[in-house]
């Protein structure tokens, strides 16, 4: 998988992290895509089954929900949101950039 397409995948994943509106203060939902969501967006197939497949998934998962716990008091929501997303972007580089 070369840059421009880990690049394409990360951007793809953030637009699925959302601001939720629920109960107080801040929360981030994460549209988890599975092997469909990835193939309809034409990411390779073997790539999508080893991501979704791997540890670092899950805890990819749980850390973008979790963000908010991590945010100091005052900060927006939208900052709020903009962490979240580097939670994937974080995790993706990292692990398909060989």
């Amino acid at each position: 998988m070369d840059s421009d397409e880990i690049k394409r995948m990360y951007e793809w994943i953030q637009g699925r992290v959302m601001l939720a509106h629920e109960g107080d203060g801040v929360t981030i939902s994460f549209d988890e895509p599975n092997a469909n969501d990835f193939a309809g967006a034409g990411f390779d197939p073997e790539v999508v089954k080893l991501t979704l497949a791997s540890d670092w998934w899950a805890e990819m998962a749980t850390d973008i929900v979790e963000t908010p716990d991590y945010a100091e008091p005052g900060e927006s929501p939208e900052q709020i949101l903009g962490y979240a997303r580097d939670v994937v972007v974080e995790y993706v580089r990292k692990r398909l950039f060989t």
